[in-house]
């Protein structure tokens, strides 16, 4: 049976950054078998999958027009989303055609009326599907794919680590940069809205090795709006972080700890 290992990204908006960083020391030691990615997860993880050289990730990051993803209106009105959707639209898009998936791909988003997470792989990805990833509320609207509306796949898991296993993965490299939303009104409706969800649990005696910070990256206005010193920072916090791992030997074993099906809190 060949073994495969997952990279898993997971949500978490301008903290997203955090990845870049860390996979800029995870390429120098392994490729893996397949990518899955939700909200911010999904656009790096596109990225990745794409051949997208680590340096060139980070520099995406650092350039002013990453700002473009979410970019607060001009004028905003409260029946309005928060964020520029045009704006938005764009950046996802040019993202989509500079990138083409060379190894499995996935996302997970949410289905809003049914309030489950879905998973798409490529090649039955495009950029809707990336769009519809990052859609949060009130932020950016929703997605409408193939008759059914789509929202933030973090809304109901932040890091998706079920959609590796049923993709068949035996070992899952993740970088978690969203262990706790910075804003304690924000997780106690995320905390509401699972309560009515019918989430995938985590297979038990997982084999996952986790890169994350031990505190939140940022304050919560950094977690949604471009700041260059911050995003060096979190990116610098990405880098150390995974060259820690790096030097237990985590990431070659692919083993590093087993996980409970709770694992992430958001």
């Amino acid at each position: 049976m060949v073994e495969k290992t997952a990279l898993v990204l997971s949500a978490g908006g301008m903290f997203g950054a955090y990845q870049a960083g860390a996979w800029k020391i995870l390429a120098q030691k392994f490729q893996p078998g397949m990518v899955i990615g939700t909200s911010v997860g999904a656009l790096n993880g596109w990225a990745i999958a794409g051949r997208c050289e680590p340096d060139e990730l980070v520099r995406h990051w650092l350039d002013p027009t990453a700002a473009g993803f979410l970019k607060p209106r001009k004028r905003w009105y409260p029946w309005q989303s928060f964020f520029d959707p045009a704006e938005f639209t764009a950046s996802v898009q040019k993202l989509g055609s500079l990138f083409t998936p060379k190894i499995p791909f996935a996302v997970v988003i949410t289905d809003v009326l049914r309030l489950r997470s879905r998973l798409f792989q490529s090649p039955d990805v495009g950029w809707q599907h990336l769009a519809a990833a990052c859609a949060m509320p009130a932020g950016l609207p929703s997605m409408r794919i193939q008759g059914r509306w789509y929202a933030d796949g973090g809304l109901l898991n932040v890091l998706p680590l079920w959609a590796a296993a049923e993709m068949g993965a035996s070992h899952i490299v993740a970088i978690h940069a969203l262990p706790q939303v910075p804003s304690r009104i924000i997780r106690s409706l995320a905390k509401l809205l699972r309560c009515f969800s019918r989430e995938r649990n985590v297979p038990p005696n997982l084999s996952l090795t986790l890169i994350s910070p031990t505190r939140p990256l940022g304050t919560l206005r950094e977690s949604v709006l471009w700041n260059r010193d911050a995003v060096e920072r979190i990116i610098r916090k990405g880098a150390e972080d995974a060259r820690n791992v790096v030097l237990a030997g985590a990431v070659t074993a692919a083993r590093s700890v087993t996980v409970a099906p709770k694992l992430a809190a958001f």
